[in-house]
């Protein structure tokens, strides 16, 4: 699996690229860090960048050998994606497991369906030329998106 940074050699904090050469678990703390690295690993497994819009991020981190990534941030938050027309939550942890163009097991994220919130359980991006994203709840509900309603600049 190939990893790439946006990162330039002049940023204060490691490249992506960096981060994946090191042996064992990758932690990293802070929003300055957290942010720009998680919307990077996101997009080199060829997920959209701004899918996990989180805030005063405490810790992220990356389990390699497992797939397993991590973020905690100091309390519960909601964004609502404009082109997606969904208000989404948050919990102060968000973990899923990673594979190419997909977010298994995922916990801590919930979207507003109707009056009920649904846990999401899976995310994947789908078609010939990844123009669209899946998103699975436990509870079998399914919703398929444009996956530029959920890039950085969203």
């Amino acid at each position: 699996m190939a990893f790439s940074s946006s990162a330039s050699s002049s940023t204060p904090f490691p490249s992506l690229q960096s981060l994946m050469e090191q042996e064992g678990p990758v932690v990293l703390s802070g929003d300055d860090v957290c942010i720009p690295r998680s919307a990077d690993l996101l997009e080199s497994l060829g997920l959209p960048g701004g899918l996990l819009p989180l805030r005063d991020i405490q810790e992220c981190g990356f389990d390699k050998t497992t797939g397993l990534v991590w973020i905690k941030q100091k309390k519960k938050t909601q964004h609502y994606f404009k082109r997606a027309g969904r208000l989404v939550s948050f919990d102060e942890e968000v973990r899923a497991y990673v594979e190419d163009k997909r977010l298994k097991n995922v916990s801590g994220v919930k979207t507003k369906e109707y009056l009920v919130w649904a846990p999401v359980g899976d995310i994947a991006v789908e078609g010939s030329f990844d123009e669209t994203i899946r998103f699975k709840s436990y509870g079998g509900i399914s919703r398929t998106f444009p996956s530029q309603a959920f890039s950085r600049k969203e």
